[in-house]
C-alpha cells in the first residue's frame, strides 16, 4: 500500500513539472513575439522618419536651385547696348539705364544724344541698336517701329494773379513769338506780357516750341537753364507766361497750370490725348535686324510696368 501511494506521488510530481516547463515556454514565446512587434514598430518609424527628412532635404535643395537661378539671371546676361537720338530724352534714359544697370551689372548701357533725327537714322542704318527720338515717325520713315516709353506733357503756367485761366493753341504761339504783347488782347488785365522760357538746346523748350509750332521764333524776356528756375521766376512775375514739365508744374501751388484750348493739363488728359501741348519718347529699332539679348532685355525693361516710378521721376508719364 505504502508503495502504491508513493508511486501516485511520484506521476503528479511529474505532471507538475511538465506543466511548469510548458507555462514557461508559452511566456518565452509571448515576450519573445511582443520583442519583434515592438523592433518591427519602431523600424517602420525610423523608415518614416528618414523618408520625411529625405523629402525635405529634396524640398529645400530645390528652392535653393531656384533662388539661385533667380538670383543669377541678371549677372548672366552681359554685353553693350548702344542708344542714339532725343537729346529731350536724358533724363528719361539716364535714370532707366541706372536702374537696368542696377539689375543687370554686367550690360553697358551707351547713350549718344544727337538729337531725334540722328537717332532714327541710325536705328535705319544699326549704327545704333535702339534710336530715340522725341517725335513720330514721319511716313517716309519706314522699315522702323517706334515703342513709345514716355510721354512728354508740357504745362503752360502764369502767375496766380493772372485772371486768365485758358488759352487757345494759336494765342499761346502769339503770346510767345510775340505778336501778342498785352495779356488785355487774350481776355486777361491791361498789362504787359512778360515770356520766360528755357535756354538754347534745352530738350522742353524744343517741345515746346516743336508742338506750339513757334521754332527760332519765341521772343523770351528771360531764358532758364532749368525748370525750377522758370517756375520761380514765374511766380515772382505778375505778368509771366512760361511752360515746365507737368510733373513739375502741377505739384508747385505758386504757379498757375492753364488749360488749352478748354483741356485741362492732367496726367489722364496726356494719356488719352485731349491735351494738345505733348509728345512722346519713343525708342526706335530696325524692324530687319534681330537685336541681341543686351539690347533685347533693355528695351523690354523700358516698356515694363516697373518702370512707372523711374519715369515719373523724370518728369514725364508712362503711356
Amino acid at each position: 500500500m505504502k508503495k502504491v501511494i508513493a508511486l501516485l506521488m511520484t506521476l503528479a510530481l511529474a505532471f507538475s513539472l511538465v506543466a511548469c516547463s510548458s507555462s514557461d515556454s508559452n511566456s518565452g514565446s509571448d515576450d519573445t513575439s511582443d520583442t519583434q512587434e515592438q523592433s518591427s514598430t519602431e523600424d517602420a518609424g525610423t523608415e518614416d522618419a528618414s523618408t520625411e527628412e529625405e523629402e525635405e532635404d529634396a524640398d529645400t535643395e530645390e528652392e535653393e536651385a531656384d533662388s539661385t537661378e533667380d538670383s543669377t539671371d541678371g549677372a548672366d546676361l552681359s554685353g553693350t547696348v548702344s542708344t542714339n537720338g532725343s537729346t529731350s530724352m536724358e533724363k528719361v534714359m539716364s535714370i532707366l539705364i541706372e536702374a537696368f544697370e542696377e539689375e543687370y551689372p554686367n550690360v553697358t548701357v551707351t547713350y549718344d544724344a544727337t538729337g531725334s533725327g540722328s537717332g532714327i537714322t541710325a536705328a535705319t542704318e544699326g549704327s545704333a541698336d535702339i534710336g530715340l527720338a522725341s517725335r513720330n515717325l514721319k511716313d517716309e520713315e519706314t522699315g522702323l517701329t517706334a515703342y513709345v516709353v514716355a510721354i512728354d506733357g508740357i504745362a503752360v503756367i502764369i502767375n496766380p494773379e493772372n485772371t486768365v485761366e485758358d488759352l487757345t493753341l494759336e494765342q499761346i504761339a502769339g503770346l510767345f513769338n510775340g505778336t501778342i504783347t498785352n495779356w488785355s488782347e487774350v481776355g486777361g488785365e491791361d498789362m504787359e506780357v512778360a515770356v520766360i522760357g528755357r535756354e538754347a538746346g534745352s530738350g522742353t523748350r524744343d517741345g515746346f516750341e516743336s508742338v506750339v509750332g513757334v521754332e527760332d521764333e519765341c521772343v523770351y524776356d528771360q531764358e532758364l537753364t532749368s525748370t525750377g528756375s522758370v517756375i520761380t521766376a514765374v511766380a515772382q512775375n505778375q505778368y509771366a507766361i512760361g511752360y515746365a514739365s507737368l510733373s513739375e508744374a502741377a505739384a508747385d501751388d505758386s504757379v498757375k497750370v492753364i488749360s488749352v484750348d478748354g483741356v485741362e493739363a492732367t496726367e489722364d488728359t496726356v494719356k488719352d490725348g485731349s491735351y494738345a501741348i505733348q509728345r512722346n519718347f519713343n525708342m526706335v529699332v530696325n524692324d530687319s535686324t534681330t537685336l541681341s539679348d543686351a539690347a533685347q532685355a533693355f528695351l523690354d525693361f523700358c516698356l515694363s510696368e516697373d518702370v512707372a516710378d523711374y519715369i515719373s521721376q523724370a518728369g514725364a508719364i508712362q503711356p
